[in-house]
């Protein structure tokens, strides 16, 4: 099939250069300064918002520079095990802290005036630098969360940047907040702001060129919690660890510098949005609105797949409680999932019916149990991914695919009685079931069964959803679609290429593909970046690398680099783009399983079909953790065109190929 629409999609390639994805005389704002890191040389008045996470807290940073050139800010503080009444999925603690403390300092007797923010930088940790050329001051503001407490950190540090002696006053203050006792699980909690400096006094007398730090630390208290002494400096060295330990596995090297930083990006949003609660580690959106729970979407289908490719050991355990808070609902009567476990997994909740939430956690469960390469975790979700596959073939219709409410969409636009997500999962879910219990030494009747239902689904999805919608051969998203949806991009993703010509020329024609990315359904003006997401990562599946690539590449650059950086966002107009965590594994998967192709075959083993774009020579995955071990995969092109692949570890080849682009090869480690 490659081979065979080589020429479409060199065809498809040339109807995306001329499309008016992003206007070619657009500025990026920011400039990338590292392998992992980005920066703002400040030019003019700009706003912008972030969220950054901690086990115990999560904080909004809605920040900027104003037309005098002075900094702004305001941070809402998160705290997801602060539980508010009602207790449910938006129950989490929140408080603003808004302003700037630096105007609170003295250089010789006078307020700090006439700021001049110079860059703003991000690296998992925001760095502010600015001048007081009338004080003869630099000012460095490092803002970031606690790794383990429920408290947000930042530390500001001066610097005397002239030739003379400076008397520099700190202040040292703490301002207390308590919430009403009748609105909180715990009753009254208690939330500060506490300034101070290394000396008890605050004052220095910086010589020339010397510094000198003070600290404000935004913390959240229970009854009886004893107060949290914090050294910034100590906090600052244990996120610094954190993006370390992030930074260091998975590492995407290729020709495309943008891709490489949002993918190092990506790998970070995805990790630190994980909080430490008494139903377990539970990694959770975020976005001012979803914490201290988990999702059959976001949580089991999105980014517990993906985890143990980047050896993130506090991601996987995340992936095994969620799965476990799940198993809780399994019945005898095949009765639904729930959409989401809140309030640190105490209670359930569904705004939509059945979204097809079953198939999208028997999906995750099995992919992840086959990648994790860990037999006793594999064998805990076994029953756990038996029971969504009874459940989602009980489910089948009369044409033979899977019925459902809704989808993960809840409504905001139809999905009839049966949709073409639900089915895709289900139909990937009884694949790596098949893998995984031929790996686990299951019946072979069970296998056997689990093979010949997904193979007749294949059959029926075509039959089903296959239809020309507005003169693409592609999908209709449910039975009387008519108009074309992001979310045909699906089937793409599960090694469903029936309908790959006519799904790809949908997806980037000018009736679904806008600036932003993909609509959600052509004639509206609304976006979700997941299914954007998804729409890269199956186009490189079924073999459009190049118009793949050429897409990915802006907008990479425009999340990355542009007006509202540095991630993956949810949606516009719905959540003012928020920075929602699981996005960015999406965006991360695109490299993994799209651009490599990696699908899992066994706890040891996967097949890989790499894809290649033709205006790369290399490509590379460092220190990948998958299927038990540690490994990278080296991809070039060799000189009579064809792939040169190399698997290694321990530094030892362990395999070597040559291939053709975009033919599979099976991987044992």
């Amino acid at each position: 099939m490659m081979t065979r629409q080589k020429t479409v999609w060199l065809a498809l390639l040339l109807i995306g250069l001329y499309t008016d994805f992003l206007n070619a005389s657009e500025i990026m704002r920011w400039m990338i300064a590292s392998s992992d890191s980005i920066c703002w040389k400040v030019n003019g008045a700009h706003n912008d918002h972030i969220e950054m996470s901690g086990l115990k807290v999560s904080t909004v940073l809605r920040y900027g520079v104003n037309e005098a050139g002075e900094w702004v800010i305001d941070r809402n503080m998160v705290l997801p095990t602060f539980r508010t009444i009602p207790n449910d999925t938006h129950g989490s603690l929140q408080h603003h802290f808004n302003g700037d403390w630096a105007h609170l300092c003295l250089v010789n007797g006078q307020p700090l005036v006439g700021e001049k923010v110079e860059t703003v930088s991000l690296n998992g940790i925001m760095t502010v630098k600015s001048i007081y050329a009338a004080r003869g001051i630099s000012l460095t503001r490092t803002l970031f969360p606690s790794t383990s407490q429920p408290a947000f950190c930042e530390k500001y540090e001066l610097e005397n940047t002239t030739d003379h002696p400076q008397t520099v006053q700190f202040p040292s203050t703490t301002l207390s907040y308590s919430t009403d006792e009748t609105k909180g699980v715990e009753g009254s909690y208690i939330l500060t702001a506490t300034l101070s400096s290394p000396v008890k006094n605050g004052t220095y007398l910086l010589k020339a060129g010397e510094k000198a730090w003070f600290q404000v630390v935004y913390a959240g208290y229970k009854k009886h919690d004893q107060e949290l002494a914090l050294d910034v400096n100590n906090e600052l060295l244990a996120r610094r660890r954190f993006l370390r330990r992030i930074q260091g596995n998975l590492v995407l090297e290729t020709p495309n510098d943008v891709i490489n930083t949002m993918f190092s990006f990506a790998k970070i949003r995805g990790s630190e949005s994980i909080f430490d609660t008494k139903g377990g580690y539970m990694q959770s959106p975020g976005g001012e609105a979803y914490y201290a729970a988990v999702w059959a979407n976001d949580q089991a289908e999105y980014i517990n797949p993906f985890f143990p490719y980047l050896g993130y050991q506090a991601g996987n355990r995340s992936a095994m409680d969620s799965f476990g808070l799940f198993m809780r609902y399994m019945n005898d009567e095949y009765k639904p999932l729930p959409s989401s476990i809140i309030a640190e997994g105490i209670d359930c909740f569904g705004v939509a019916g059945d979204r097809g939430d079953v198939a999208m956690v028997g999906y995750g469960a099995a992919r992840y149990a086959l990648a994790s390469g860990n037999r006793n975790e594999a064998e805990k979700l076994w029953p756990l991914i038996e029971w969504c596959l009874e459940y989602c073939h009980r489910q089948l219709n009369v044409d033979g695919v899977v019925k459902s409410d809704s989808d993960e969409l809840e409504n905001r636009f139809p999905a009839g009685k049966a949709n073409l997500c639900t089915s895709s999962l289900y139909y990937d879910a009884l694949i790596s079931a098949a893998y995984l219990g031929k790996a686990l030494k299951k019946e072979h009747k069970q296998i056997k069964s689990y093979q010949d239902r997904a193979a007749e689904l294949y059959k029926n999805i075509d039959v089903y959803f296959a239809r020309n919608v507005e003169g693409y051969d592609t999908y209709r998203y449910y039975d009387g679609n008519t108009v074309l949806r992001s979310w045909i991009c699906i089937p793409l993703t599960m090694g469903i290429y029936e309908q790959a010509k006519g799904t790809v020329e949908a997806l980037f024609s000018d009736k679904l593909w806008m600036e932003n990315g993909l609509l959600t359904q052509s004639g509206t003006s609304t976006y979700w970046d997941r299914s954007t997401l998804y729409a890269f990562r199956g186009a490189y599946s079924c073999g459009a690398r190049d118009i793949a690539t050429e897409y990915l590449d802006k907008y990479s650059a425009t999340r990355l680099l542009g007006d509202h950086v540095p991630y993956a966002v949810e949606a516009w107009p719905e959540g003012n783009q928020r920075h929602l965590s699981t996005e960015s594994a999406l965006y991360c998967r695109i490299m993994t399983e799209g651009l490599f192709g990696i699908r899992p075959i066994a706890l040891d083993a996967f097949v890989m079909t790499p894809q290649l774009p033709e205006s790369w020579n290399m490509m590379s995955l460092k220190r990948v953790c998958a299927f038990g071990s540690i490994f990278d995969i080296e991809v070039k092109r060799d000189k009579d065109n064809k792939l040169s692949v190399l698997i290694k570890k321990d530094h030892k080849i362990v395999k070597r190929s040559k291939i053709m682009n975009g033919k599979p090869i099976e991987v044992r480690i």
